[in-house]
């Protein structure tokens, strides 16, 4: 009887032994998946397009922005061919996905971020704070034992002589491109002459820190776009506008928010409706105008805009374009074109050169051509009782 029952209890463990072994893998996917605040429905979906892409190690779904992007992009196209891909529920479960790839994103910038000095580039530009004189500006010619950089202006001018910036302290800002803004304090060693400009040379710095963190990845982009001014509260955020607004161009996009240029004097803490397209898409985007930029040599203004509400429908189409989560067919479409692209423009170069001309000129962007101006008439006087109005009126 002993006998039994201690081969029983073998057998037991043996088989105990046998489904975690088999099934460990899957374990500790869903372990992970609701660590994340996944739901066990949403944990078996991504289970099941982890292994329709052949993730070789499915975990890493909720480690990778590569992985989960596959994922992702596998999840859209068969909502497109089972027909319920405009379903509420397809667009949050996108919504959540698209959350948690920003997360992981944003984490991954966190711990790949600048920490000294000595990794930054020739070229990059700088913002100096000399305390009680105000912010400078200037850039890094060479960056060496020290940083080499162009004697500060202010106002476009020089109105510190290079010689009086030796052996101050100053805070340096600047803005990594793809990346965050950063900050570190350090002292001007001496002023010079480098490559014949006049230089002040500044002593490193190991203590980077990120003066501003992005809740949101963000992509630059060529979109036009038309603009409407919001005089009174809305009602209905689906509302098409068909007249023409004020004719923009975004420069850059999230789902957060967005940076256009357009012509004219913008002004801030107004609230616009933005309307475009994205990959076919129709976007409706209302904004409040949180800074702008004049340039007053020609006339033009980038604004930079706080999304206030978007559909979540739109949102996911931004978050797709912004990822550029495309279907294979789609990819491989844009990636032939543009190598169509780049070979012709190869081709018409060289036919040039073996003609003895110049090459081909690039085209200039239609926000560069005076043929295609677009300009915007932004009144400078505002009714006070709608720029005082709460944004969560909207």
């Amino acid at each position: 009887m002993s006998i039994l029952i201690v081969s029983l209890g073998l057998l037991v463990l043996l088989l105990a032994v046998w489904l975690l072994k088999t099934f460990s893998t899957k374990i500790n996917f869903f372990a992970t998946g609701l660590d994340q605040k996944f739901t066990l429905g949403e944990i078996s979906i991504l289970w099941k397009l982890a292994k329709i892409v052949d993730l070789e190690e499915p975990e890493t779904l909720f480690v990778s922005t590569a992985s989960l992007t596959r994922c992702i992009t596998n999840l859209i196209e068969t909502s497109k061919r089972d027909g319920t891909d405009s379903s509420l529920e397809t667009q949050n479960f996108l919504a959540k996905l698209y959350k948690f790839r920003t997360k992981i994103e944003l984490a991954s910038e966190n711990r790949r971020g600048l920490e000294s000095s000595k990794a930054l580039s020739n070229g990059q530009k700088l913002r100096l704070i000399l305390k009680g004189s105000g912010v400078f500006a200037s850039r890094i010619l060479n960056n060496s034992r020290d940083l080499i950089i162009t004697i500060p202006i202010q106002d476009g001018r020089i109105k510190i002589p290079p010689e009086d910036w030796k052996d101050k302290e100053i805070s340096v800002y600047l803005w990594r491109k793809g990346d965050a803004g950063y900050v570190f304090d350090t002292k001007v060693l001496a002023a010079g002459i480098f490559l014949g400009q006049n230089v002040l040379y500044v002593a490193h710095s190991n203590n980077l820190f990120r003066a501003q963190k992005r809740k949101s990845i963000r992509t630059e982009c060529h979109i036009p776009a038309q603009l409407y001014i919001i005089k009174e509260a809305v009602t209905e955020f689906a509302q098409v506008e068909t007249a023409p607004g004020f004719k923009c161009f975004l420069e850059d996009i999230s789902s957060d928010g967005a940076l256009i240029r357009v012509g004219g004097k913008g002004v801030n803490n107004i609230q616009v409706k933005l309307q475009f397209e994205i990959d076919d898409t129709l976007i409706l985007m209302y904004c409040l105008v949180r800074s702008v930029e004049y340039n007053s040599a020609n006339n033009q203004s980038r604004l930079h805009l706080e999304c206030l509400h978007i559909e979540p429908s739109m949102r996911n189409a931004i978050l797709s374009f912004v990822y550029k989560v495309l279907p294979e067919d789609q990819k491989n479409a844009e990636v032939a074109l543009s190598q169509l692209e780049d070979e012709q423009k190869a081709d018409d170069k060289k036919a040039a050169e073996e003609a003895g001309q110049a090459a081909p000129a690039e085209e200039k962007p239609v926000t560069e051509t005076e043929e295609n101006s677009y300009s915007i008439e932004i009144p400078t006087a505002i009714d006070p009782e709608f720029l005082s109005k709460d944004s969560g009126n909207l």
